[in-house]
C-alpha cells in the first residue's frame, strides 16, 4: 500500500514538475531586433545593445534579444517599419522619415529650427507618442522608444559659408520634411537612407549630405568631404525622428510581468538615454574631422536668421498638408514647442 502511494506520489510530482517547467519555458521569449546601422556605430553599440542587456538582466534572462545589424535579415531601411508590423522581425529601429508621409504627426519634430535641446526634444516626442501618436499613426506597432539625434548640419565637398552657397547644390536628405527644407534653401535634395551616402558621394550623385556629427563615423564621412557647416544659436537647422518599434501581437502575447519589465526599461527612459548618447557622440566625431584638417564653419546668428526666414514656407506647407489630412498642424507645433520647453529645452 505504501509502495503504491509512493509511486502515485512520484508520478504526480513528476507531472507537476513537467507542468511547471513547461510553464517557465513558455514564458521565456527571444526577440529579434533588426536595424540598418553597422555594429560599431553608436546607436547599436552604445544604445540598443546596452538597452537590450538591461532588459535581459531585469527579466532574469527570460527575455533574450538577438541583434541583427546592417540589414542582416534582408530588405532595405525603408522596409524596417513594415518588417516589425508584419512580424518578419520582432523589433526594428528606423528613421521614421524613411517611409515618407506615413507618420505625418511625427514630422512636427523635424520642422526647421524646431529642436532646441535634443534630450528635451526626445522627452517631448515620447510624451506625444504616449498620449497621442501610439493610438493613431503607430497603432499597428508597439513603440518602445522615440528619440532624435543631435543638431543636423551640412557636410559638403566645396563648403557652405552663406545661404547663397546652397543654390543648386546636390545634397542627400533623409526625410520628406528635410528634403523640402533643402529645396527651399536652394539646394537640389536627393533622398536616400544613410548607408547609401558614401557611394552617392563617391560617384558624384550628391556633393554632400546633412547629418549630425555623431553618425559621420559610421560612414567615414570626414574622409569623403572636407567641409562642415554648423549653426550658431540654441535652435538646430533640423533633427530626424527615430523609433524602436515592436510587433504588436508579439508584445501583447508577452506575460504581464515581462511586459512590465520591457515597459520599465523602454519608453521615456530609453528615449532620453538614446538621445543623450547620440548627442554626446557629436564631440568625438567632430574631433575626427578636425584631426583630418577639414574646414568647420559656424554660421553666425545673423546668417542663421536668413536661413530661418528662408525656411518659413516649409512650415507653412506642412501646416496646410496636415490640415488637408484633418490634422491641426498649427496646434501640433504649439504643443511640441510647449513640451520641449516643459522638458528643459
Amino acid at each position: 500500500m505504501k509502495k503504491r502511494n509512493f509511486i502515485k506520489s512520484a508520478i504526480a510530482g513528476a507531472f507537476a514538475a513537467a507542468t511547471i517547467g513547461g510553464a517557465a519555458t513558455a514564458q521565456e521569449v527571444t526577440l529579434r531586433l533588426h536595424q540598418f546601422l553597422p555594429p560599431p556605430a553608436p546607436v547599436p553599440a552604445q544604445i540598443l545593445k546596452p538597452w537590450a542587456a538591461g532588459v535581459e538582466e531585469a527579466s532574469g534572462g527570460r527575455i533574450k534579444i538577438e541583434h541583427f545589424d546592417a540589414m542582416a535579415l534582408g530588405g532595405r531601411p525603408p522596409e524596417l517599419m513594415d518588417q516589425a508590423r508584419d512580424g518578419v522581425v520582432d523589433m526594428s529601429m528606423t528613421v521614421v522619415g524613411y517611409t515618407p508621409g506615413r507618420f505625418p504627426r511625427t514630422e512636427v519634430f523635424e520642422l526647421p529650427f524646431m529642436m532646441t535641446n535634443p534630450v528635451a526634444t526626445a522627452a517631448a516626442f515620447w510624451e506625444m507618442v504616449e498620449t497621442d501618436f501610439q493610438s493613431n499613426e503607430y497603432k499597428d506597432v508597439k513603440v518602445l522608444g522615440a528619440w532624435v539625434h543631435g543638431p543636423g548640419l551640412v557636410h559638403t565637398q566645396d563648403g557652405v559659408t552663406k545661404l547663397e552657397d546652397m543654390q543648386g547644390l546636390t545634397l542627400r536628405g533623409p526625410t520628406r520634411i528635410i528634403n523640402d527644407l533643402l529645396g527651399e534653401l536652394g539646394a537640389e535634395p536627393v533622398g536616400m537612407p544613410l548607408p547609401a551616402i558614401p557611394e552617392a558621394i563617391s560617384k558624384g550623385v550628391v556633393k554632400g549630405t546633412v547629418i549630425p556629427w555623431e553618425v559621420t563615423t559610421a560612414i567615414r564621412l570626414s574622409e569623403l568631404v572636407g567641409n562642415h557647416t554648423e549653426f550658431a544659436g540654441e535652435e538646430a537647422l533640423y533633427t530626424a525622428a527615430i523609433v524602436l518599434v515592436m510587433n504588436k501581437a508579439k508584445y501583447e502575447a508577452l506575460p504581464d510581468d515581462l511586459k512590465a519589465i520591457l515597459d520599465a526599461e523602454s519608453g521615456a527612459k530609453l528615449s532620453t538615454f538614446a538621445t543623450q548618447v547620440m548627442w554626446d557622440m557629436d564631440a568625438p566625431a567632430k574631433k575626427i574631422a578636425e584631426d583630418a584638417g577639414n574646414t568647420i564653419v559656424t554660421l553666425d546668428e545673423a546668417e542663421v536668421a536668413r536661413w530661418k526666414a528662408a525656411s518659413e514656407p516649409v512650415v507653412e506647407r506642412w501646416i496646410n498638408d496636415m490640415n488637408d489630412k484633418g490634422i491641426d498642424g498649427a496646434a501640433l507645433i504649439e504643443q511640441a514647442r510647449a513640451l520641449i520647453e516643459k522638458h528643459g529645452g
